[in-house]
């Protein structure tokens, strides 16, 4: 007295949905929470040496004879390849005593409103030098500010955390000016100069020839990064195509998979989207979702093998509470309740369970275990 249906799909196909979808929504946000590694502004990396024009900008411009200019070293960096070169001879003659570099202001403003600040990497000389980082199309305007020091001879990283910077304006702070706004950066500009602000005078200025190369500029995020981008997936995506796998025992989609529109085989696809997009991700894969309520102790594992059930409810708080999780980052698992199928789940309203601290779970992931090396052959990190 059954009547069973044909699987069916409704309105958009999985693969416009799970794939083409995540496409899309990958792109949406990718500006807009920033990337583990950080982004690349200046560097020689695929075609960004080209990205920004840079131009001299020294002293002559009040009276002074100081010159500098911006070169490429083919060979300048610590790998061996090329590097961009800030160099020149200061002096202090003609009452001058400053030499820059500044790029031509971007066609786009560069939105770094995702990250924590920008980080130079240099071959010190010893001496001290100031980023400048403009947010106007006006050329004599205000530019937010850092000194930094270098050591001489040793390549470094130098971090100039955006909530350091100083607004500046012909060496003087700009007590009135506006705050920094990272979404709206027009500029950059490198210079060496006698000057610090109000008065004071660079402690390791000396007059005559400098030079600093500096291989990449990029925002970067502060560490601990958590993620930015937590999604809810599916146990069993990679099972359907798995050799040697008894699919009388799985669940329904991955039996019928392809009945149902290669749904799974496009839920991984969407995975891999998120996995090698470079936001920080944490990707959950439930087992057969319920409306129990939250609260049943919970199974976390990797490798895309268990099968079970887990109330929506538990989903989303741990969710909610992978956002704020740095062990989470970069993790893929399934989870599921220890309840069976065969058993409802229930509290009491008058003696409801603790808490769960999600942490625990979190700080026994590893990297780099989907379940996909089942399909290529190759071992699990561990």
């Amino acid at each position: 007295g059954i009547k069973f249906f044909e699987p069916e799909i409704k309105g958009p196909s999985p693969e416009m949905v799970e794939y083409l979808g995540m496409q899309n929504l990958i792109n949406a946000v990718k500006e807009s929470v920033g990337l583990s590694e950080g982004k690349l502004l200046f560097g020689f990396k695929g075609n960004l040496c080209g990205k920004f024009v840079w131009g001299a900008l020294d002293d002559v411009v009040m009276g002074g004879v100081s010159e500098s200019a911006f070169q490429i070293q083919p060979t300048g960096s610590e790998t061996g390849e090329a590097t961009g070169l800030f160099k020149g001879t200061v002096s202090t003659s003609n009452n001058g005593g400053f030499t820059s570099i500044r790029t031509k202001n971007f066609t786009v403003p560069e939105d770094l409103s995702a990250y924590d600040g920008v980080e130079l990497r240099v071959k010190g000389d010893g001496r001290r030098y100031k980023l400048i980082i403009r947010t106007s199309y006006e050329w004599d305007t205000i530019g937010y500010t850092a000194s930094f020091d270098t050591t001489k001879g040793e390549w470094q990283s130098v971090r100039i955390p955006f909530s350091s910077l100083i607004p500046v304006f012909r060496a003087r702070t700009a007590t009135d000016a506006p705050p920094f706004d990272a979404s709206n950066i027009t500029a950059l500009q490198l210079m060496f100069s006698k000057f610090e602000y109000d008065g004071k005078l660079n402690p390791t200025f000396a007059e005559g020839q400098f030079e600093l190369p500096f291989s990449s500029i990029r925002a970067y995020i502060n560490e601990p990064i958590t993620p930015r981008f937590v999604h809810v997936s599916s146990a069993g995506v990679t099972r359907p195509e798995r050799p040697g796998l008894d699919l009388s025992k799985q669940p329904p989609a991955v039996r019928m998979n392809k009945e149902l529109g290669s749904i799974l085989t496009y839920k991984l696809k969407g995975e891999d989207l998120i996995r090698e997009s470079g936001v920080p991700y944490t990707i959950v894969r439930p087992c057969a979702l319920t409306e129990e309520p939250a609260g049943a102790d919970l199974i976390f594992e990797q490798g895309d093998n268990i099968t079970g059930k887990i109330s929506r409810e538990e989903v989303a708080r741990l969710c909610v509470a992978a956002l704020a999780s740095p062990s989470a980052v970069g993790k893929t698992f399934e989870v599921k309740s220890t309840v069976p199928f065969s058993e409802p789940f229930v509290i009491d309203p008058s003696n409801p369970p603790p808490e769960k601290d999600y942490e625990v779970y979190f700080k026994e992931l590893k990297d780099g275990i989907t379940g996909k090396e089942a399909l290529e052959g190759t071992p699990a990190l561990v």
